[in-house]
Parts: C-alpha cells; structure tokens; sequence
C-alpha cells in the first residue's frame, strides 16, 4: 500500500517535533548528535534541521569539536523567536512577567487589586496585560500566549467557575481576553500553575510527585504525579484549601465549614494579627518578627501548625516525593518551617515521611506566574508540532 500524502506530513511533524525536542533539551548539538539521540537518518535530520533554521526556531552557533572527522557545526534553539505573558491574578495584586520560549524574564509587573468586581478587574487587567506584550521585542512568531493563574476553578473552556475569595461565579475569562487581544489564552487555578512554574523552573526539578500548596489569601494545592499535572476526572483537583480540619469550625464561603484555609492561609494570619493591633498587612508582620515581636512570631508558628495539620493529611493521602509550600506565605519560612515540620512529623504515618520532603517554593511569588508563562509557552510547542 502506497504512503498518502497526508501520512508523509503527519511523519515529518512528528520527526520535526523529535527533532525539537532533542535540540531544546540537549543543545548545542550537531546534526550527527541529533541522528545518534533520535535514530533518524542525517539526510533526514538535515532536512528537518534546516526548516527549522528557516523557520527562526533554530540556529547554527559555531564550530564544535572534532571527534576525528571534520568539525560540526552546533545548533540552539532561538528562544527569542517569541515571547510569552504569565499573569498571576491574585485576590488583592496582579503579578506578570513576560518571558522568551524558554522562560528567561524580559519583564515583569505587578499592582495592587482593590476590587474585585470581575469588570473592575478586567479594567485593570486588560492594561496590564498589553503593558507587558508591548515590552516584547521584535520576533518571529510575536507573542505566542497569554497564561493566567487564578484563585478559583476553571474549566476546560477558561471559565472561572467559582473563586471564592473573590466572590466570583461563572465568568468567562479566556473568551475575554481573546476578545481583546487575538492571542491564544491558557487559564488555571493559580496552585495548577505554581506547581508547573515549581517543576519547570524552581525547586522541583526532577521531582515526580509533587504538592505544590499556595498559601496566600486562601489556599490552593497543585498535584504533581509521575512529572503530569494531575487534574482529576472533571478538571477540578486541588481544593485541599477546603478540606475540613475543624469538624464544627468557622463557616467558609464555599459553604463548608472548619476549612483548612480558614485557619493557615495568610487571611487567617491577618485576622489574628488585627485583634492584637496590627493592621499593616503581611510586610508589617514579616518586618516585626524580623526584628524580634515574640507575639507575631507566635502568630506565624501557629499558622505554621495549622499548615502542619493539613500537610500531615496531604502526605497520608497521596504519598509524595515533596511538599512545597509557595504563594505570598513562603516569605515567611523562617517563621513556619519549624512548627510545619513538628505537626507533620507528629501526624504524619511514618511509613510517609521516610521519603517525603518538606520545601519551599524556590521563585517565591513568582512560582504562579512563572508556571502561566510556561502554561502559554508549552501550548505554543503543541501547535507547532501538530501544524
């Protein structure tokens, strides 16, 4: 039976994207390095090497050396052949960057949210947004997504079903900014994209079950398991921020009561501050226990005791290599990390935390918007790969 044509092109996609792959993950290498790690022949490893030049995606760096005949000729990929926005859409800031393809920062913003109305919202961040693709250089392919991460679920259509924190229901947020902008749009529960900003580019590298927890206002989880973003059946994983940790706790406004979030987010943290006079938010908090306020040292070691309680549940259920406390709260570590690691140990069935580590997120805040970048980033290699 004769090959169709449409055979040959979905083969020489493929062959492009092996070969893709090979060069982002391996560079710089030769073609001759690129027949070896892929099993193509060199005719056709040139072939696919030299579109890939034509199309600005890869480039030739210099003379490599000799293995005994003559000298290579190294490739790379281009990174700034386009650029990328991650948007980190928080209860009370808006944090992004833009970054090349292969997630170096060009840019970075961040402002204050006041209301969060989701059209007040939307005027602000329809602004912040084009701020950032302005700051792009020229490319080949331009600005290639925009990724956001938000506080709340989000189906598979980019609509932000319910945020919480936010009081927000229902609102179609990718349809939005494609509206505006003409750019593919990624949105994702902002723990989502934390723990692939964590795997991609901090502290969990090489880790292949992972919980990322985001502990901010509220408080999300990101699974990572076998290197995937695990999602669950209907999209919807992670909620741990509503897991129930007081079986007759405090209302919550997702209807349930005694959440985890209620009592070790930072929400939690600056309602204890208030009632013992502090009202300068989580700065203020951060400087005094820096500078020796027993009391608020007390605050924070109980925060970090009501986070030990919900990791202990955490590591129980799902066994993993790390946790990974991110999001506004990992400033704090200092303060946290010996009072979470107590309550884990003390909770926890051995047998779990023989292998299991507790860290911190390694870009700080800046895991969510990192993993939305990525999010954008990672969409834009599918397309090329099935163009």
């Amino acid at each position: 039976m004769k090959t169709t044509t449409g055979d040959q092109a979905l083969i020489k996609r493929m062959n492009t994207a092996i070969v893709l792959e090979a060069i982002l993950r391996e560079a710089p290498l030769s073609r001759a390095n690129i027949s070896e790690l892929t099993g193509l022949n060199k005719a056709t490893v040139s072939s696919l090497v030299q579109d890939l030049i034509d199309n600005q995606l890869v480039r030739e760096t210099g003379i490599g050396a000799s293995s005994g005949g003559r000298k290579p000729v190294m490739l790379e990929f281009v990174a700034t052949a386009g650029y990328a926005v991650g948007i980190d859409l928080g209860v009370n800031y808006l944090r992004g960057v833009l970054t090349d393809l292969l997630g170096t920062v060009v840019a970075e913003r961040t402002l204050p949210l006041i209301g969060v109305q989701p059209e007040e919202v939307f005027g602000i961040l329809r602004p912040f947004i084009q701020g950032l693709i302005d700051a792009a250089p020229g490319s080949a392919f331009g600005i290639v997504g925009i990724g956001v991460g938000v506080p709340g679920l989000v189906d598979r259509q980019g609509t932000v079903l319910y945020a919480p924190n936010m009081d927000w229901r229902d609102v179609p947020l990718r349809d939005a900014l494609n509206r505006t902008f003409g750019i593919p749009v990624m949105i994702d529960n902002e723990a989502n994209v934390g723990a692939i900003g964590e795997m991609k580019y901090g502290i969990g590298r090489g880790v292949s079950n992972l919980v990322y927890v985001s502990v901010g206002i509220g408080i999300g989880t990101g699974l990572i398991l076998h290197k995937e973003l695990y999602k669950g059946a209907s999209g919807f994983s992670g909620e741990m921020g509503h897991l129930s940790i007081e079986a007759n706790g405090k209302p919550c406004r997702c209807g349930n009561q005694g959440c985890w979030e209620l009592y070790a987010s930072e929400q939690a943290l600056l309602e204890r501050a208030a009632e013992a006079g502090y009202t300068g938010g989580l700065d203020e908090l951060l400087a005094a226990a820096e500078a020796g306020d027993e009391a608020v040292r007390g605050m924070f070691a109980e925060i970090g005791r009501a986070l030990g309680v919900g990791i202990s549940n955490i590591v129980n259920v799902f066994n993993p290599n790390a946790v990974l406390i991110g999001n506004r709260m990992s400033r704090a570590r200092v303060w946290l990390e010996d009072a979470v690691r107590e309550t884990v140990e003390r909770r926890a069935l051995n047998f779990h935390l023989r292998n299991v580590h507790l860290l911190y997120a390694e870009l700080g805040e800046r895991s969510a918007v990192m993993g939305a970048a990525e999010t954008a980033i990672a969409a834009f290699f599918v397309r090329l790969r099935s163009a």
